[in-house]
């Protein structure tokens, strides 16, 4: 039986024992307070240390994608080629699909042995025939251990990224039935929900954090990491996926009882990193990925804000399925602690495809990436991108030179229409302009609206080529008045369903940029379902 005890009640019980412990004991403690201190010391330098670009690699590269059962064929799918870039960290997840099935050798969760090749129209790859973790294990090693060797062998920092609650096992894709592991088919009570149960919001596969079993788990899992692997830190992913307690999966926001339960599993991990950081002389550092709203967070049970008051945080990412509110809204929360903030630059989920196309270009990413870094974050996270050999890598950790790097600026690459599958009211947490063919913005005769379009620093002096496009239905370029920071656009034209007009270079600012749409009161409505501010520099 495992004994947790609050930091106050910890406190109160050491005062009580030590005043019946002799002197050499009480000496032992200051020893071990000194060390603790040195400890916390060095956790806070690692906690600063610099990271450009931090890599999160979702483990698939194991399961998919090795062509045989070696280190060096691991590392080729998706590894080797990082060293030599800005990439400082690897995030790695064991894929922790399910909450208890893992791909490291794990003697607490269930280790992913599938090699099924099932025959299902669609199942795009040979299913779990290519799985090379069994073969791993078996020859003494794992994804987990060959991971944290290159990153140390490279001068990297390694973090085992665990996904709280993934329930890829709900999403109804020819891999689901496989990732549904024993434990929820052993207890379907500890579960938010059941197939003929469906909550409101996020899937009914998900754990239910509100079961102590369930807060236990996860602590032991991320403890069981700590003592068997060298690693840097461990990031508690909250994003994948965002579901922790029945309440809000039915459509209330998550009471007190639900936000300290999960503060509490928060501190006992906090506190293990530091016993088992004592053990080896060498801090552990915590990571989190959480939404980009403190509310939004809280929302759903977690208190972020009360996490970084007490430091039970190194190191804080932010966004992932959407994004409400400008970066400097996390930069401001994460720095009043000390914490270092990095955004999280996700693929586009846009359902438009040809949105989606264009928020796909290498020039889409730098252009967030320089937003972001404008904003004031420590360094940039990229989920979802796995091509080691993209020069993004050796890109968009360097603001200084993406200032002359030719970019595409959009009104954002996440779409909002997975709030409601995952937040009780999500609109209300959402601060920020917001355009695309999800949330298409219609200008009426007699109307004028304005778009907020943020900028990243740009090197002006290079008078580089600019370009404003809008994606309408069938208007025409003189049926509306745009002005981008209050100064009148012309020279319009028509392409396809864009209208395209110039700009002089000099007009954008960094920072917020406004874009206003006017329409004649004896003119017709026109739709704006898409915005791209194009930035090209000439090319020596």
């Amino acid at each position: 039986m495992r004994l947790s005890l609050r930091p106050r009640a910890l406190l109160q019980a050491t005062l009580i024992v030590s005043c019946f412990l002799p002197c050499t004991v009480k000496a032992d403690d200051a020893a071990q307070s000194a060390a603790l201190q040195k400890l916390r010391k060095a956790r806070a330098e690692a906690a600063h240390r610099q990271r450009r670009i931090i890599f999160n690699n979702d483990g698939c590269d194991a399961v998919y994608y090795a062509k045989e059962a070696t280190p060096e064929a691991l590392l080729r799918c998706r590894t080797t080629d990082l060293a030599g870039t800005q990439v400082d960290t690897i995030n790695y997840c064991t894929w922790c699909s399910g909450f208890s099935m893992f791909t490291h050798d794990t003697k607490i969760g269930e280790i992913f042995t599938c090699t099924a090749n099932p025959k299902d129209p669609r199942n795009t790859r040979d299913g779990f025939s290519m799985n090379t973790v069994p073969q791993l294990i078996a020859k003494g090693t794992d994804p987990l251990k060959i991971m944290v060797q290159w990153c140390h062998d490279h001068d990297k920092e390694i973090f085992w990224s665990f996904r709280m609650n993934d329930t890829h096992d709900s999403w109804g894709g020819w891999y689901s039935p496989y990732l549904f592991p024993k434990l929820k088919q052993e207890h379907p009570e500890w579960l938010i929900g059941s197939k003929g149960h469906r909550p409101k919001h996020g899937a009914p596969s998900a754990v239910d954090f509100g079961r102590p079993e369930i807060r236990d788990l996860a602590f032991r899992f991320t403890e069981e990491v700590c003592q068997n692997y060298d690693v840097d830190g461990v990031e508690l992913d909250f994003l994948r996926h965002p579901s922790y307690f029945k309440r809000p999966a039915m459509g209330q926001d998550a009471g007190q009882e639900e936000l300290d339960q999960m503060t509490d599993m928060v501190r006992r991990i906090r506190a293990m990193t530091e016993a088992e950081g004592l053990k080896r002389g060498r801090p552990i550092l915590v990571g989190i990925r959480v939404h980009d709203s403190a509310d939004a967070n809280r929302a759903i049970g977690l208190d972020v804000t009360r996490w970084l008051e007490e430091g039970l945080v190194d190191v804080m990412t932010v966004g992932g399925y959407l994004r409400m509110n400008p970066w400097q809204t996390s930069v401001k929360l994460g720095h009043k602690y000390g914490v270092p903030v990095y955004p999280c630059l996700s693929e586009s989920r846009l359902r438009d495809e040809a949105a989606r196309k264009l928020r796909s270009l290498k020039e889409c990413y730098r252009a967030r990436a320089s937003e972001a870094w404008s904003a004031g974050v420590d360094g940039v996270y990229m989920f979802n991108s796995f091509d080691p050999k993209s020069p993004l890598w050796s890109e968009l950790g360097d603001k200084t030179s993406l200032k002359t790097q030719d970019k595409l600026y959009t009104t954002g690459a996440r779409g909002l229409a997975v709030l409601k599958v995952w937040l009780p009211d999500g609109e209300r947490f959402v601060n920020r302009t917001l355009l695309s063919p999800e949330r298409p913005l219609t200008v009426k005769p007699g109307e004028a609206k304005t778009i907020e379009i943020p900028l990243g620093e740009e090197a002006i002096d290079a008078k580089p080529n600019v370009k404003l496009s809008l994606r309408v239905n069938d208007a025409d370029p003189s049926s509306v008045a745009v002005r981008l920071n209050d100064q009148p656009l012309t020279d319009g034209t028509r392409s396809d369903n864009w209208l395209d007009f110039p700009v002089d270079p000099s007009r954008i600012v960094k920072g917020t940029n406004r874009v206003t749409i006017a329409v004649p009161k004896a003119g017709t409505p026109v739709k704006i379902e898409d915005l791209a501010l194009w930035i090209r520099y000439p090319k020596n």
